[in-house]
């Protein structure tokens, strides 16, 4: 493990060359505080003197440093150059595990944007034992992919148990959000497609609701919602339709609950859906929502259509427009029932697209509080998720920067 003396950076972006990391580079050069120890990595160095140049002022004199995740010595020395390492190169179940192993056992805490469940379960398997050993923070989904539905949980159950209103039991999110996708996020569809072809054994990680808990058989005997398969309709009329990270959300903010000692209650029941809208429209839109996720999942289970569709998705590396990122947006609202009857609901919410103008605020903010603000984090080391990990202090990172994060009680 390097000790903290020896490191000569604050925080590295790794992966600063990709669609993403690019992103996050960029907002970092012009929200990290003055003095902050910025490092750019990837493969070549020639790219990364591209994106540097490309940065507002503050970011043009930050270190450029060579590393691949098939290069074992070049991950540790650049995880024992820094304090927080923070990775957007995916799909992480291909290229991750690398990366997370050096910094466990470097003691350096680390930031990604996964939303890979048997990358996850992998991490922790493999790396959670070390990094409590070395102090690391790992910290998984600290994008799109899962910090909203993570925080709006982990404010409920604040909130519920402030108000002595017992655990939270029956929790649902309804997100809405206008933006579009990267070659990254198809291709680590497209690598947990293949995994469960290559072992379909899988399935049952992929399945089990407690699949990232800390200690299965720990876990309360609750019964909880599927993951949505068909339209539905909430209480007050409005159509929802399946959540494609949902499987993904839904799991983080167990493990979550779990990490913290069942804070948010023994008998938590939570779920995730996509709000469509009300009426005819929104229940053709949930329908055709339904319809368009079955598919891309059915196209990608085979080689032949699979091909095909490489010919007409995002190529890795690619993303939306700068256009298109500033007019996207996102908006979950979160309702639960406390173990007292009481009700709350949880809003979270931002500019820019969600999975890029957001994510990159979201992952920037997170970094940045696990490379400057350790002494006011929670006790915690190993493998954790961005509630265990930051709590409040991401929460009040992320309002700052713009960010909505309310509870109310109805």
């Amino acid at each position: 493990m390097a000790a903290d003396g020896a490191r000569t950076h604050d925080l590295v972006v790794y992966g600063a060359t990709g669609f993403v990391g690019r992103l996050l580079a960029d907002y970092l050069a012009g929200h990290a505080p003055e003095g902050t120890r910025i490092a750019l990595a990837g493969r070549s160095r020639a790219r990364l003197e591209e994106v540097r140049a490309a940065l507002p002022p503050a970011g043009r004199n930050w270190a450029l440093l060579e590393a691949d995740s098939t290069d074992p010595e070049s991950l540790r020395a650049l995880a024992e150059s820094t304090r927080v390492l923070a990775t957007t190169v995916g799909p992480y179940a291909r290229y991750g595990l690398p990366v997370v192993e050096a910094c466990a056992r470097a003691g350096t805490h680390y930031a990604d944007l996964t939303g890979e469940v048997l990358f996850v379960r992998d991490a922790i398997d493999r790396c959670d034992a070390v990094a409590r050993e070395t102090g690391a923070r790992i910290v998984h989904a600290c994008g799109y992919d899962s910090i909203p539905s993570d925080l709006s949980t982990f404010l409920l159950g604040r909130r519920a148990a402030a108000d002595g209103a017992g655990g939270l039991r029956d929790v649902q999110l309804v997100a809405t959000a206008r933006g579009g996708f990267s070659g990254g996020t198809i291709d680590s569809m497209r690598a947990q497609v293949e995994a469960l072809q290559e072992n379909p054994a899988l399935r049952r990680v992929i399945g089990d609701p407690f699949a990232l808990s800390p200690d299965r058989a720990e876990e309360p005997d609750t019964r909880q919602p599927r993951d949505a398969g068909l339209p539905t309709r909430t209480a007050d009329g409005r159509w929802t339709a399946p959540f494609v990270m949902a499987p993904f959300n839904t799991r983080i903010v167990r493990r979550s609950n779990a990490l913290q000692d069942w804070a948010y209650g023994r008998e938590l029941r939570y779920s995730e859906v996509m709000g469509t809208g009300g009426g005819p429209v929104g229940a053709v839109t949930a329908a055709g929502v339904t319809a368009g996720l079955l598919g891309a999942v059915s196209a990608m289970s085979f080689a032949p259509t699979r091909g095909l569709l490489d010919r007409v998705l995002p190529a890795p590396g690619t993303g939306p427009s700068e256009a298109a990122r500033e007019k996207g947006w996102f908006r979950m609202v979160v309702d639960a029932t406390a173990e007292d009857g009481r009700r709350y609901r949880a809003t979270a919410g931002g500019k820019g697209d969600p999975g890029y103008a957001a994510t990159a605020v979201m992952l920037g903010e997170a970094a940045l509080a696990l490379a400057l603000d350790g002494d006011r984090l929670p006790d915690r080391a190993g493998s954790l998720t961005p509630a265990s990990a930051m709590g409040e202090v991401l929460v009040e990172r992320l309002r700052a920067a713009g960010h909505t994060y309310e509870v109310t009680e109805r």
